[in-house]
């Protein structure tokens, strides 16, 4: 049995109460460590302080020794302590994630993208549908962190897709919602890294990294570069021991080792710009990919996204080890020792090029799945978080056929359901109505429950059939000064684009909200009129809706292609009420006139 909403609530409220407790814990325990690493501190200063005044020689042998006990405990403490605050960021960043689902939840702001950048008003439907920006169906939907996440989600509700696709998101979706638990642990792990990440690794280590390690491809260089770690050992050891000739070998190789180095300081810096400082991003995409790695999944959906059966996730272990090792060069001290020593930035060139032979496009790749992960997890946490929305039958047959379809940016306590079904063939729907009686609201409801649909999301409504359409929205038309449009031009701009489209589009389906607003009544009427006869001609369904009360008598001139709705008011004791309900027929109730009066204007004869 699926929880309702306010047990969703519920379990996000206990998880955000243990979340917050296995915080407090962690950081209880990172502040004994702190203490302790003073407390050593201070010892290590007490024995360094009796080692030097010490003039007997067993004390100074005993000291000495001595000294080196805190440097180790510290080290020791020191590692324990960074796993501790690694664990306590990562809870911090989980707690984050059930707190935002409850402001989603609450219809308050969701902290990820909400895809303003997306916007575009001449698309045939993102603006008129809220799909975009502030208060938006992707400001409900996403909980991507990366870049590639949050277009894939973008194009998923401004592109078509076709039935056998939808239909297979919608599986991955029901999947993704049975394990809708691990998917906050997998949002986690990413929340807080660069958005543009795992775009730029992909572009390193498909289009870069090759080029760039060309230069280690001299098979003296590679020998001697494995070579050195047993060799220098050796040379070390010796000069220490017999001195002499050897200790001036052993400086010739350094400067040897700092010249190579230096000239070739071009190349190693390519090769490190894009993995600088990125181990910790690594070691959390691998932490992420093996997430995706360690389950059986079965829709068919989700498996392509596997392009092979290695384990990327080890992969990008490998590669983050290796960026580690190649960080020591951001300490001076550290980096230029190892230079010198082993030639450490031309080892990690070394071992990055033969990781990057075997692994760099399976990782490539798995880098990429995180995103389309994302993507589908984003949905399916819509679907979790409302458990009373349905996945939409997709046929291929013309149809829409929908029961108690309510609009999903409305609260739920407010929103107001509707039956609503097209003929089995297509048809003008007229809706009339009074101001503020719904209209508006129910075309925006049907429009976003489609989109929904198409992109595999669960749609606002306790039953939906319906067959892909086209959509063309006709809502809000705005003027332009910077383009010097009036509102009567960009209505005829928008009236252009959908009657070129009605006629290229497969399935076009028309949403229309009060035409021709920036003219007279009349050639408002007559507009309109030759408008939609126009689309009962093309057989486009439409429909359409206005206060012009004629245009509902277009029905007794094609009764096979004109339906009439409505929304209407009630009056009680000289207030009005609102329904929201959709109703056959045309409207015979209107309420301007009681608006009028309302601020001290009549009109009664």
């Amino acid at each position: 049995m699926q929880p309702s909403q306010n047990q969703v609530i519920e379990k996000y409220s206990k998880a955000i109460i243990e979340t917050s407790q296995k915080i407090a814990s962690l950081k209880t325990k990172i502040d004994r460590f702190s203490f302790l690493r003073v407390a050593l501190l201070l010892i290590e200063i007490l024995l360094f302080v009796l080692f030097v005044s010490s003039e007997n020689e067993t004390l100074i042998w005993v000291f000495g020794v001595l000294i080196l006990v805190p440097i180790a405990v510290f080290v020791v403490v020191v590692k324990k302590q960074s796993r501790l605050s690694k664990a306590e960021n990562y809870f911090k960043d989980l707690l984050w994630v059930y707190q935002n689902e409850v402001n989603v939840i609450t219809l308050q702001e969701n902290g990820y993208d909400n895809g303003t950048s997306f916007e575009d008003e001449n698309h045939p439907y993102l603006s008129d549908l809220d799909i975009f920006g502030k208060s938006s169906l992707y400001a409900l939907i996403n909980r991507c962190s990366t870049k590639i996440g949050v277009n894939l989600l973008a194009a998923q509700l401004a592109l078509p897709n076709v039935k056998i696709k939808i239909d297979q998101r919608q599986k991955a979706v029901q999947e993704l919602t049975e394990n809708i638990d691990g998917t906050f642990e997998f949002r986690a792990i990413l929340k807080g890294n660069d958005v543009n990440g795992i775009d730029q690794l992909k572009q390193k280590l498909k289009d870069k990294l090759g080029k760039q390690l060309e230069f280690m491809n001299k098979p003296v260089l590679k020998v001697y570069i494995k070579i050195l770690p047993f060799v220098m050992p050796i040379f070390i050891t010796a000069g220490i021991i017999a001195g002499g000739k050897l200790w001036g070998i052993l400086i010739l190789i350094l400067l040897i080792h700092a010249g190579l180095t230096f000239f070739l300081m071009k190349h190693i810096n390519e090769v490190y710009y894009g993995f600088g400082g990125s181990a910790t991003l690594l070691a959390d995409y691998a932490a992420a990919i093996k997430w995706t790695e360690e389950r059986n999944w079965k829709s068919e959906y989700i498996k392509n996204l596997f392009t092979s059966d290695k384990k990327v996730s080890s992969e990008i272990k490998k590669l983050s080890k290796i960026i580690q090792a190649f960080d020591a060069r951001l300490n001076l001290l550290v980096g230029g020792l190892l230079n010198f020593t082993l030639l450490w930035d031309l080892r990690c060139c070394a071992k990055l090029a033969e990781w990057h032979q075997t692994s760099s496009s399976n990782v490539a790749d798995g880098l990429e799945r995180i995103s389309y992960f994302e993507e589908l997890i984003s949905v399916a946490t819509v679907s979790y978080n409302n458990p009373n929305w349905v996945f939409p039958i997709i046929t291929n047959d013309f149809c829409l056929v929908s029961q108690d379809v309510g609009h999903p940016l409305i609260p739920r306590q407010k929103c107001v359901a509707n039956d609503f079904s097209l003929d089995a063939k297509p048809t003008v729907d007229i809706v009339t109505g009074s101001n503020m009686a719904g209209k508006s609201t129910f075309l925006r409801t049907l429009g976003i429950n489609m989109i929904m649909a198409y992109a595999g999301v669960p749609v606002c409504a306790k039953s939906m059939k319906i067959s892909i359409f086209n959509i063309l929205t006709y809502m809000r038309i705005k003027d332009s000064l910077n383009e010097s449009t009036s509102t009567f031009k960009a209505e005829l701009n928008r009236l252009k684009m959908i009657l070129e489209k009605v006629q290229i589009n497969n399935h076009p389906l028309v949403l229309i909200d009060e035409m021709l607003r920036g003219t007279n009544s009349k050639d408002k009427f007559l507009g309109s009129k030759v408008f939609i006869e126009k689309l009962i001609r093309v057989k486009t369904p439409t429909l359409f809706a206005t206060h012009d009360l004629q245009l509902s008598e277009l029905q007794t001139m094609h009764t096979e292609a004109v339906r009439n709705y409505h929304f209407d008011i009630q009056i009680n004791n000289g207030e009005m009420e609102f329904d929201y309900k959709i109703k056959n027929g045309p409207c015979d109730k209107f309420n301007a006139a009681i608006l009028l009066k309302q601020i001290g204007l009549s009109i009664d004869n």
